[in-house]
C-alpha cells in the first residue's frame, strides 16, 4: 500500500512502499516516530535555553510544541505502545532490566505529568510571572531528559529484544493496528498535520533533519 505524501520546506515527505511479501517491523515504525519526537524535544530544549537567557518564553511556538507532545508523542505514539505493542511484547516474554514494560509505562505517565504542569504554567509564564516561568522551565527540562532517556531504552534495549521474539505475523498485526490508530482514532490527516507542525518548529529552531533516517516523517503508514 502506498500512502500519499507531500514535500515541504523544513522536511521531507516520502511515500513508503513495501515490496510485495515484505512488511515493515512494528519496532521500525515506533523507532521512526522516535526520530520525530526527538527533533521536537530539541526544539523545546532550545526554547528553554532562550527563555533562560532572555527571561521570557516564546508564547507563539511553545504551545505548538505542547500540542505536538500531547497529540503525537503521547496520544498517538505512546497510545500505540500501551494498547498494542506492550501487550504483545508481554505475551512473548519481551523485557530487559533497564526497560521493563512496567517501568516504561510508568515513564509515559510521568511525561504526562510534566506536560500538564507546562500547560498549567504557560499562561502565567507568558505574562511575565517569574515563578511560573521557573516552574515551566523546570518541567520542560525534566520532560526532555525523561523522553530522551526513555527513547534510548526502547531503541537500544526493548526493541532489539522484541525483534528476537516477535514473529512476522506479530509485526504484521501490529503494523495494521498502528495504522488503525492513525486513521480511526486520530483521524485522517492528523498525522500529516503533526508532521508539518514538527517541520515548522524544527525550521524555526534550526533543528536539522537527520540525513540517514529511512523516513524522516516517522509515519507508520505501510
Amino acid at each position: 500500500m502506498i500512502m500519499p505524501s507531500s514535500d515541504g520546506e523544513g522536511g521531507i515527505r516520502r511515500e513508503r512502499t513495501i515490496d510485495r511479501g515484505k512488511t515493515m517491523k512494528a519496532t521500525d515504525i515506533l523507532q521512526e516516530e522516535h526520530r520525530v519526537i526527538l527533533r521536537v524535544l530539541q526544539c523545546l530544549s532550545a526554547a528553554a535555553d532562550r527563555a533562560e537567557k532572555e527571561a521570557g518564553l516564546d508564547v507563539e511556538s511553545i504551545p505548538k510544541m505542547l500540542e505536538f507532545f500531547r497529540g503525537f508523542a503521547d496520544r498517538c505514539h505512546h497510545g500505540k505502545e500501551e494498547a498494542h505493542f506492550f501487550p504483545v511484547a508481554r505475551q512473548r516474554g519481551v523485557g530487559c532490566a533497564p526497560a521493563s514494560l512496567d517501568s516504561l509505562r510508568a515513564e509515559h505517565e510521568e511525561g504526562r505529568g510534566h506536560i500538564r504542569v507546562m500547560e498549567e504554567e504557560l499562561g502565567a509564564a507568558g505574562r511575565g510571572d517569574s515563578q511560573a516561568t521557573a516552574r515551566f522551565l523546570q518541567h520542560a527540562r525534566q520532560y526532555v531528559q525523561l523522553l530522551t532517556d526513555h527513547i534510548g531504552k526502547e531503541d537500544h534495549c526493548l526493541f532489539p529484544t522484541a525483534d528476537t521474539l516477535l514473529s512476522t505475523a506479530d509485526h504484521e498485526a501490529l503494523a495494521k493496528a498502528f495504522e488503525e490508530v492513525e486513521q480511526q482514532e486520530m483521524g485522517a490527516g492528523t498525522h500529516e498535520r503533526f508532521h508539518a507542525l514538527a517541520d515548522e518548529l524544527c525550521a524555526q529552531w534550526h533543528v536539522p533533519i537527520p540525513q540517514h533516517s529511512p523516513d524522516p516523517s516517522g509515519c507508520s503508514h505501510t
